[in-house]
């Protein structure tokens, strides 16, 4: 079975807000606008572990890694471009990190999802997400060691930032809910033709 694709029978645990030839515009759209609303809007973290959870349970690997990295892209613009990220090795560097560490959540997230294809999605969903914010998080504290910031996991800050990416998976897929049922797209008129 390629990496790319879920099994048949582990499909209909998927995400299906919109029909497959725009899932990849609508997934992109979907987190680049979620970038948006932490960076400048709620001054927070920007919930990768969330995105990597969304982008994996509707799209293939090869797509949800290129939205991923989209959106890792729209937050660094946003950074730098208008928050006035300070131009510094270290800080490039930990974009660089954040960027990587988003990616190898997105594959955590794929496999998660092959591997729990029998679960129910809320379930899925939940151990997918604990999954890829562990990968995320330990990507992040591999590289303190070369790039200092060891203060920023204590015990407290990482279960915040947890349970924040776990209120944004939720709004994301309820997102995505919402717009499968108000099928702004005509998904169901296209199904049925």
């Amino acid at each position: 079975m390629a990496l790319s694709t879920l099994p048949p029978h582990a499909d209909r645990f998927r995400l299906h807000p919109v029909a497959p030839r725009l899932a990849s515009m609508f997934c992109f759209a979907l987190l680049a606008v979620s970038c948006a609303l932490p960076s400048l809007a709620l001054a927070c973290a920007t919930p990768f572990a969330a995105f990597a959870v969304v982008a994996a349970a509707m799209l293939p690997l090869r797509p949800a890694l290129l939205v991923v990295s989209g959106a890792w892209l729209v937050n660094q613009s946003i950074g730098f471009g208008v928050l006035h990220y300070p131009v510094a090795g270290s800080t490039i560097a930990w974009g660089f990190v954040i960027g990587a560490a988003a990616l190898v959540a997105t594959a955590a997230s794929s496999a998660a999802l092959r591997a729990l294809a029998h679960g129910r999605t809320p379930l899925m969903l939940a151990i997918t997400f604990v999954l890829a914010y562990a990968a995320y998080e330990l990507v992040l504290l591999a590289a303190t060691p070369v790039l200092g910031g060891e203060g920023a996991f204590t015990a407290a800050i990482v279960a915040r930032i947890g349970l924040t990416g776990a209120v944004w998976l939720a709004g994301l897929v309820a997102a995505c809910e919402i717009v499968r049922l108000v099928d702004p797209f005509g998904r169901r008129g296209a199904m049925s033709a």
